[in-house]
């Protein structure tokens, strides 16, 4: 029981770092510091796309429309937070 904890909690905490640097990439291409036309950080800008847009789009179906601001990221950040910390923890003490 131990063993499928820590492989969620893995899960969790590679699902944390990709949507970290996600976040600090997105900030670097907004404040111009990365040119998203050079070929490495359109690869990278790329995959880290393809890998949150699926939790993105749930999330932005169900907020509602802010104009330039999206805030899906930062919900799905909070989710994982509160998915790791606290549900993850109280779910597998009560079976155990």
């Amino acid at each position: 029981m131990y063993e499928i904890y820590r492989f969620l909690q893995l899960i969790l905490d590679v699902v944390y770092f990709v949507m970290i640097a996600h976040i600090i990439l997105s900030w670097l291409i907004a404040f111009q510091v990365l040119n998203p036309r050079q070929a490495g950080v359109a690869q990278i800008w790329d995959g880290l796309n393809r890998l949150l847009e699926p939790i993105y789009g749930r999330i932005r179906r169900v907020l509602p429309q802010t104009g330039n601001l999206d805030l899906a990221p930062l919900v799905a950040f909070i989710a994982v937070i509160a998915l790791q910390s606290i549900f993850l923890p109280a779910i597998f003490n009560a079976l155990i």
